[in-house]
């Protein structure tokens, strides 16, 4: 039998502790649903208060407020026909949980607390967060006497049930729990649930999404149903970027997918979906329907007043299901090209500033920086061109300037990016014009500094004071001298760094605004430490950080195809180098022999050491098996070489500048204050909750109010 299901899944951009903006955008979403003739609707995890809150999820406020705001959407009557399922923390008996709140028409249907936390990588959810280790069982859960005076309820259930409709039945998975050994879709769909609604906040990295879309295909394919899948975009005001990927899938067909980058704040992908098919489908499976007579696993049913279908669709033939589609997966080399690039607009938009500032040295790791800045200018005048009102009223703010609409990449680059070489009497003249050409190409403004003045000033003041003055190692100089001179002119980059970023604003147009300072440290030179501490790698925040040197070159080469840049193949050519002591006919500086190791050699160091889990000795004995060409003494030194200098620099890791995550193997030791770097200085509801207390008891005391 035909029985056709309109339903919505939605990506969002939500940032943590943004309730109203997080709010606005939910309520969007429900409307664009509903627009779009869905019935069911579900959006990202702790999609109220914002996935990324961290030890902020340790406050009270945070709990109240994500109530206020659902107590929002239940008033709400333009949201009554949709059953929606939101996400936010909910204390019960004194214990936080991870929460979906399902409600429709005004009244709380059932909250589902999580039952397995991501505790790995980037997640530390048991840190605020407990368990919920009922299965198929729940209790009543009391209200919050404001919120029970908005729906007439006292107490709603509490725990993992279904959601019974008057066509259908629907079931409940979080994030994590779909990456599980026993996911609960798989007793849901044997206890009858032919949807399941997983919302997640699962983030970017290189090579991932194929992972999450194989896990739900083979979920859908195995147990037979349709798997709504949600997810978080966007920069939620920390490392991660969430892309979003929001997807409709039955039984084992993708049928809907959103996009994985974009700098949309509201995507909502909608599928018609033939229950009937399900039915078919698994009635046809002898071994599941075995399976599910045999199963001891009954959950309780929540009774929804609602149909997901139209009351005449069997009959409607001009009702037609979605087509299945093949999945759009990116190339690595598209994902660094997209995900910072999404990452850095949220950021520069939402901090108040007026750009960014980028030390552009003629090398390939700053150069794909300032790529990726070109890509996010690309991005955004795209969104402009589309008529996106949100990215136009960000531009306007970005630029300083209302009603400004760019008409070309390197025209909003004109305004809102600067770059800088910042030479000395060791910059080659290659690398020089390198930089030069490649500002030309994307537009920036840009400014050529000779430092060596401030050099000299700076070996001066040290020869004045100790009556000393040091040597490079090419002139007779000692190590420890050579590496003090180099340190010396690494510094002062970041010193001029962020005096140009304060400033040249200011110099270009009165009032102009600081600028974000870029970094352009790659995630192999951070495993090794091969970098000066406190040099232009620390800096606010570092597209590349996460992302290797391989992977680097590889954006390089795909984005001189794909964006017309063809300046960025003297920069695939060019020997990587630091260019910080003198050269000559007999030497010239070259990374990979200081570092005594390659770059290629460092992601295999850095996958074993962190994804493989390797100490020294397995390391060693998995590269016995990985380099059969290499005699064992040679994988020996090599292996001692790496741990020794990975030991030795640990400690720069706690002041790496912020970096876009894109790389599992990633050394970033920063993850103990657990509270975003990003913040809504307005504190738009919050301070509006102060304003109104204040207001109260102004009236009480019978202070006169003026206006």
């Amino acid at each position: 039998m035909v029985h056709y299901v309109t339903v919505a899944t939605c990506a969002l951009n939500q940032w943590a502790l943004d309730f109203q903006g997080n709010y606005e955008r939910i309520r969007e979403s429900i409307l664009q649903a509903k627009a779009g003739g869905a019935r069911l609707r579900i959006g990202p995890e702790l999609e109220i208060p914002g996935y990324g809150c961290q030890d902020h999820f340790l406050e009270s406020d945070t709990t109240l407020h994500s109530w206020e705001v659902l107590a929002r959407l239940l008033q709400d009557r333009a949201l009554d026909g949709v059953l929606i399922d939101t996400g936010m923390p909910v204390l019960h008996r004194n214990t936080r949980y991870n929460c979906r709140v399902v409600i429709l028409d005004g009244r709380i249907l059932l909250i589902r607390p999580k039952m397995h936390l991501a505790n790995d990588g980037n997640y530390r959810e048991p840190r605020w967060f407990a368990e919920w280790a009922r299965v198929a069982s729940t209790e009543d859960y009391v209200l919050p006497r404001f919120i029970a005076d908005i729906t007439g309820q006292r107490t709603v259930p509490f725990g993992d049930a279904l959601i019974s409709t008057e066509d259908s039945c629907v079931g409940i998975e979080l994030c994590e729990e779909l990456f599980t050994p026993q996911s609960p879709h798989i007793a849901m769909s044997l206890d009858g649930a032919e949807i399941i609604a997983n919302s997640s906040g699962s983030h970017h990295e290189l090579r991932k999404l194929g992972r999450r879309i194989e896990l739900i295909r083979e979920a859908t394919l195995k147990c037979g149903g349709v798997y709504l899948y949600a997810n978080q975009k966007g920069c939620d005001g920390d490392r991660v970027y969430y892309d979003g990927s929001a997807m409709v899938l039955a039984n084992g067909e993708v049928l809907a997918m959103g996009t994985q980058f974009s700098i949309s704040d509201v995507e909502v992908t909608l599928a018609t979906v033939d229950l009937g098919a399900v039915r078919a489908f698994r009635a046809g499976m002898a071994s599941r329907s075995t399976q599910a007579a045999h199963s001891s696993v009954r959950y309780p049913r929540i009774v929804a007043g609602i149909s997901l279908s139209a009351q005449q669709a069997q009959f409607d033939f001009s009702v037609r299901p979605t087509r299945p589609l093949a999945p759009r997966l990116h190339a690595p080399a598209e994902e660094i090209a997209l995900g910072p690039a999404c990452w850095l607009w949220d950021y520069v938009r939402r901090s108040s500033l007026g750009g960014f500032f980028l030390p552009l040295s003629g090398g390939i790791d700053s150069c794909a920086t300032a790529v990726i800045v070109h890509s996010m200018c690309r991005l955004v005048v795209a969104a402009c061109g589309r008529g996106d009102a949100q990215v136009l009223a960000d531009v306007g703010r970005v630029c300083g300037e209302s009603g400004f609409v760019p008409a070309t990449a390197q025209e909003l680059a004109s305004r809102i990016f600067c770059t800088s070489f910042m030479g000395t009497a060791n910059s080659t003249a290659e690398t020089r014009a390198r930089a030069r050409a490649l500002a030309a190409a994307i537009g920036s403004y840009h400014i050529d500094v000779d430092m060596d003045a401030v050099v000299a000033a700076i070996v001066g003041l040290f020869a004045l004071v100790t009556g000393r003055t040091p040597r490079y190692a090419v002139h007779g100089g000692t190590s420890a001298e050579n590496l003090a001179l180099q340190n010396i002119q690494a510094r002062l980059r970041m010193l001029l760094a962020y005096l140009f970023a304060a400033l040249v604003p200011w110099v270009r147009q009165a009032g102009g605004r600081p600028l974000l300072v870029l970094a352009s440290a790659n995630v192999d030179e951070a495993l090794r430490g091969y970098f000066t501490k406190y040099d232009c790698s620390s800096a606010d925040l570092n597209p590349i950080g996460s992302i290797s040197k391989a992977d680097l070159r590889g954006f390089i080469a795909f984005a001189r195809e794909s964006m017309g840049l063809d300046v960025l193949g003297g920069f695939l050519d060019a020997v990587p180098s630091a260019e910080l002591v003198p050269f000559s006919e007999d030497y010239k500086q070259s990374d990979e022999d200081e570092m005594g190791m390659s770059y290629d050699e460092l992601g295999v160091y850095g996958r074993l050491r962190k994804i493989k889990k390797c100490g020294p000795y397995s390391m060693f004995a998995q590269l016995l098996h990985e380099w059969p060409g290499v005699g064992p003494r040679e994988i020996a030194d090599k292996v001692k070489r790496f741990f020794f200098y990975y030991a030795v620099n640990r400690h720069k890791m706690t002041t790496l500048t912020p970096a876009y995550h894109a790389e599992a193997y990633s050394p970033d030791d920063n993850r103990f204050d657990l509270r975003q770097f990003l913040y809504n200085a307005q504190w738009t509801w919050q301070f509006g909750k102060i304003d109104d207390a204040v207001e109260r008891l102004e009236r009480r005391s019978g202070v006169v109010i003026e206006e």
